[in-house]
C-alpha cells in the first residue's frame, strides 16, 4: 500500500479514502469552494505545496549554497508541479479569463479574486 508523506504517520492509512477524497473537481464556476479545498489537499499530501506557503528563495548565483540551491531548486518544482495541477483541473472557458501568472500563489490569488 501506497502511503502519501502527509500521512505519514498513518501507516494504516487507506489509499483509496485519500483517492476518493482528494478527486479534484474541474473548476467550472460554481463549484470554486470545493474545487479549492480539493486542490490544496491534494497538493498538501503530495508535498507539492511549498509554493503556497513559503515565499520564494532568492534564485541561486554561482556563489550560493549547495544549501541554498537545493531549497530554490525544491520551491521551483513545487511551483511548476502545482501550475500544472492546477490548471489542469480549471475548464478551458474559465482559464481564458484568469490572468496568467507563472507563481502558483499569485495565480490561486487571481482565481480568488
Amino acid at each position: 500500500m501506497h502511503v502519501y508523506p502527509c500521512f505519514a504517520l498513518f501507516t494504516g492509512f487507506p489509499t483509496a479514502i485519500f483517492n476518493e477524497n482528494a478527486q479534484i473537481p474541474m473548476l467550472s464556476g460554481d463549484n470554486y469552494t470545493e474545487w479549492k479545498e480539493k486542490a490544496l489537499l491534494a497538493l498538501g499530501c503530495s508535498d507539492m505545496d511549498p509554493t503556497l506557503r513559503v515565499e520564494e528563495p532568492p534564485i541561486p548565483t554561482e556563489s550560493s549554497t549547495p544549501v541554498a540551491k537545493a531549497n530554490y531548486e525544491q520551491w521551483e518544482r513545487s511551483n511548476r508541479l502545482s501550475l500544472m495541477l492546477i490548471k489542469s483541473h480549471i475548464s478551458q472557458s474559465i482559464r481564458g479569463s484568469i490572468p496568467n501568472s507563472d507563481k502558483a500563489k499569485a495565480y490561486i490569488k487571481a482565481i480568488d479574486e
